[in-house]
């Protein structure tokens, strides 16, 4: 959604829905959990048991619920080091949730390799391509952008799990599909963004320097002839 949209035409609309719950009393991480929280549990039942429609609705609703916590920490005057961190680690948690549950559908309702292969790809990489840019800011590099980011992913395959959903209530053939050609579209494009971040990353400025080695230190109170491990040293005393 903020691919597609843009981050400040969606901040025009969270934000007074974010003054407005700070007012309630709540915080940007209590926000965090419940809608973290809310997406698993919706992922993890609804979707192995072959509501995808209801899931995809459930799930978009919480994910909606979930980007107010930063609306709330802007209308509090900024947010914090802590609530970054959970906010992404909760993230990771959902999506991984996400697609166990796809995973779980496809192989106990659809008895599809394809699409289990297709579910487990999307999985691994959603967490490769947040990891990468994580690492990266950590060492002082860059590894944003890419073809596809978690909006897009999430959009993708609840669009996709949500028409397969339509085609069962409705026995529209050929829409039951529409799970399989968005999962397989994700994945491939996921997979392109993990390059695309590996050699973002790779050009950064800094990136290919050389890390100094540290150099080894002695502990105190040990001679000459003697290394740091307590094995005799090669060195002779000095006579």
């Amino acid at each position: 959604m903020l691919s597609f949209f843009g981050r400040e035409a969606v901040q025009k609309v969270t934000l007074p829905m974010g003054r407005a719950l700070v007012g309630t009393g709540l915080t940007p991480n209590a926000m965090t959990v419940i809608g973290t929280v809310a997406s698993i549990t919706a992922a993890v039942t609804l979707f192995p048991s072959g509501h995808l429609f209801w899931g995809a609705i459930v799930i978009w609703l919480f994910v909606m619920f979930d980007m107010l916590d930063g609306a709330m920490a802007r209308a509090r005057g900024g947010g914090t080091k802590y609530g970054a961190v959970l906010d992404a680690t909760c993230d990771r948690v959902a999506d991984g949730a996400i697609f166990a549950g796809l995973a779980w559908w496809a192989v106990y309702h659809e008895n599809s390799k394809s699409l289990l292969i297709a579910t487990l790809i999307c999985l691994v990489t959603s967490q490769v391509i947040s990891y990468a840019k994580a690492r990266a800011e950590a060492s002082g590099l860059s590894a944003d952008g890419g073809l596809i980011e978690r909006p897009d992913r999430l959009i993708i395959v609840l669009v996709g799990a949500g028409f397969t959903g339509i085609a069962g209530y409705w026995d529209i053939g050929w829409l039951e599909w529409a799970v399989y050609v968005a999962m397989w579209l994700l994945a491939a494009a996921s997979i392109v963004t993990v390059f695309q971040r590996v050699l973002q990353v790779r050009n950064s400025p800094g990136a290919r320097d050389v890390i100094p080695m540290a150099a080894p230190t002695v502990p105190e109170g040990l001679t000459g002839g003697q290394d740091a491990d307590g094995s005799p040293g090669n060195e002779k005393p000095t006579p």
